[in-house]
């Protein structure tokens, strides 16, 4: 039986990742802060947190692969360095990196997060997802603006974003870490099509059964009273969009995994 660890257990990724992995009949490890409070159906909680090193080595004893989630931190590259060191030789590696993620700034951060796996040692493999189409059920993202707002309040300019589900990342994923072939390659992953932001704010007016309008902000609006790292990252991530970094469509979910990628039109929202 295959044994595999799924970092950051409860993310967008993690949860469904770990369903379709017990489905496979793996013996899944998840790892969490807080082991106790992990309520998945065939899940084997395990303490692992990334600003815990002393986590790392217990969490990767006898795994046979690993879902590597990156801590978003300006030292992720080291962090992922010294994680992967901890890990079995012959330990499978899976990343969750991001689509166009050959871009050199802030620092070349996500190059270098990449260079840390590929030069791990391990057998590797790398997703590189568009934007989530879960960012419209997250609180943090764009949750509260689109659902009791009723506005998309981002800034876009005429860029288009292939959304991606985060169900078909990890059926991907999935496929991964299970089955042979896919070590040294690095996976684009998107939805079927790519739509501008005022598209994607009609398609869930649709959803929703309520108008939802796009507001197109400038750059230093969307980012707030953000500082440091994260306002660089956030900012080049909205630049990308505006230059239609997100906007090319691969078929990665229909060749590993058989039937084709979800729509943001399939997304689950509340009524």
């Amino acid at each position: 039986m295959t044994q595999v660890l799924v970092t950051q257990v409860r993310g967008k990724t993690g949860a469904p990742l770990s369903a379709l992995l017990v489905e496979r009949g793996a013996e899944v490890l998840g790892g969490t802060r807080d082991p106790e409070a992990l309520r998945l159906a065939g899940v084997t909680p395990v303490r692992f947190a990334w600003d815990e090193p002393d986590t790392w080595a217990p969490a990767l004893r006898d795994v046979d692969a690993v879902y590597l989630v990156r801590p978003d931190w300006e030292n992720a590259p080291e962090i992922i360095e010294a994680f992967l060191a901890e890990a079995e030789p012959s330990t499978r590696v899976v990343f969750l990196s991001e689509q166009d993620a050959d871009y050199t700034a802030p620092d070349g951060w996500s190059p270098r997060n990449e260079a840390a796996v590929r030069g791990s040692g391990r057998p590797w493999t790398i997703l590189r997802p568009s934007w989530f189409s879960q960012s419209f059920t997250d609180p943090r993202l764009f949750a509260g603006a689109v659902l009791d707002d009723g506005e998309l309040p981002f800034p876009a300019g005429d860029g288009r974003v292939a959304w991606i589900d985060a169900r078909d990342i990890a059926a991907v994923a999935a496929v991964a870490l299970t089955e042979d072939g896919h070590d040294g390659q690095t996976y684009e992953i998107t939805g079927p099509e790519a739509l501008t932001l005022p598209e994607t704010a009609e398609v869930l007016s649709t959803l929703l059964g309520r108008q939802v309008v796009h507001r197109d902000l400038s750059i230093d609006e969307a980012l707030g009273d953000s500082t440091g790292f994260a306002r660089e990252l956030d900012a080049l991530t909205f630049e990308r969009v505006t230059a239609g970094r997100f906007a090319p469509v691969t078929d990665t979910v229909e060749r590993l995994t058989g039937r084709s990628s979800r729509s943001l039109r399939d997304l689950d929202l509340p009524h």
